[in-house]
């Protein structure tokens, strides 16, 4: 255990070693690494904080429930009952065809224009609150309303809300895809950088072959270098995107002044900035992996 403890650090001593001596070649591996990580967490900020402030701004879906002209006061009290009891629905409001007929007459002055009406053409209507903000949650319990006893029409005036989730399911399938597009391009990048450091160390390796050198040995601190490079470039990218944030901040708190709002654009949480680093350390190990794979196997058949 001792040996295979110091196997790994003195292979870890040499990979810093050779980083250190190529220090420029080093950080502009990380930077190149970090920018290409930065881009998809830049779009997973904006889809993110976008899905949470359509939660806080629509949090509440208001759907308005219009009954039939002839309702009776029984089907009202019945209605009151079932809005009461239904543990989906907030809060509700009710009111009623002749409120809002002398709301409408003195709200847009058309008094002389109903005074005219021989009835009440507005019907009773209630307005309710749901607990759920889900799309599909509004749907399911406004197909139910529109089921009851003396409901005319159930409208809902979220449609906006489904657009934009909509929208928003849209940019985490471009994350995905841009995600995958920009890893396999890390995966090249950093395959070609470990290819070049063993070209450079041939003579070496095939010495260290010829005297017993084991391919596990020989790969080490290739995966090591990869490994580093990842972790180099996945802090890279969160402190680019760190920057980016406070610097887009300054313009949206500006704007949500004006809404007198306190909106401001929030780091990833600690699942997406682990996910952000450990997946730059798993590209790097993996770069490197296939990369001293295909160059040992090549100079097994020189």
């Amino acid at each position: 255990m001792r040996d295979w403890l110091n196997q790994h650090r003195q292979a870890l001593q040499q990979v810093l070693a050779r980083m250190w001596k190529a220090r420029l070649a080093t950080l502009m591996m990380c930077s190149v690494m970090g920018v290409t990580l930065c881009l998809p967490g830049i779009l997973y900020v904006i889809v993110d904080n976008l899905n949470r402030l359509a939660g806080d701004v629509q949090n509440e879906p208001k759907i308005s429930l219009f009954l039939k002209l002839d309702t009776t006061p029984e089907t009202i009290k019945e209605l009151e009952k079932r809005l009461s009891t239904n543990p989906a629905i907030k809060s509700y409001r009710f009111v009623s065809k002749d409120s809002a007929w002398q709301e409408l007459r003195q709200n847009t002055g058309l008094g002389d224009v109903t005074g005219g009406l021989e009835q009440n053409p507005l019907p009773d209507a209630y307005f309710v609150q749901s607990n759920e903000s889900e799309p599909a949650a509004v749907d399911s319990l406004l197909r139910q309303m529109q089921q009851w006893p003396g409901v005319e029409h159930a409208l809902v005036d979220a449609n906006w809300v489904k657009r934009l989730y909509a929208l928003l399911a849209l940019g985490n399938k471009a994350i995905l895809v841009l995600a995958g597009l920009l890893g396999f391009a890390l995966l090249a990048i950093i395959g070609n950088t470990i290819r070049l450091q063993i070209l450079t160390q041939r003579e070496e390796i095939e010495v260290s072959k010829l005297i017993g050198a084991t391919d596990r040995f020989i790969r080490r601190p290739f995966l090591y270098a990869g490994t580093l490079y990842g972790l180099g470039g996945g802090l890279t990218a969160w402190l680019m995107l760190a920057s980016a944030i406070w610097l887009f901040n300054l313009s949206v708190a500006e704007l949500a002044e004006l809404y007198a709002s306190s909106f401001r654009l929030g780091m990833p949480d600690t699942p997406a900035t682990l996910a952000i680093i450990g997946g730059a350390v798993g590209l790097g190990w993996l770069g490197a992996y296939w990369a001293v794979n295909r160059s040992l196997s090549q100079l097994e058949i020189a």
